[in-house]
């Protein structure tokens, strides 16, 4: 079954991080990945630019697409990236998302709805 582990962090902190930090980051993503290779359940990730970057689309009540800059919502946490990865169940899924912990603030992870005529 494929999860999508969502990953969430202070993207300020991120912005202001000096290169060390980041190439530490960079090293431990490096890491994860090596993870998932070895266990043959990568399928796909990346890192997301900052949500100051993000375009939001709503449709409003006429049925207009309406365009607003910025991310759909204010929260204290930004989506940074995610990593799409196959896994036996839930627990080997939550081993990879705690294999992440104490690299990035908050990992979400959610089962991917798969439908067969895809």
């Amino acid at each position: 079954m494929k999860y999508a582990l969502l990953m969430y962090s202070v993207e300020k902190d991120w912005a202001e991080a000096d290169e060390a930090t980041r190439e530490k980051v960079y090293a431990a993503h490096g890491r994860f990945s090596d993870l998932l290779r070895s266990r043959d359940a990568g399928r796909g990730g990346e890192e997301l630019a900052l949500t100051s970057a993000a375009t939001t689309v709503r449709m409003t009540a006429d049925g207009e697409a309406l365009m607003t800059d910025g991310p759909y919502a204010e929260t204290a946490e930004q989506l940074g990236g995610f990593y799409l990865v196959e896994a036996r169940d839930l627990d080997e899924a939550l081993e990879f998302a705690r294999a992440l912990a104490g690299v990035e603030d908050i990992i979400e992870v959610r089962p991917v709805v798969e439908h067969p005529s895809a």
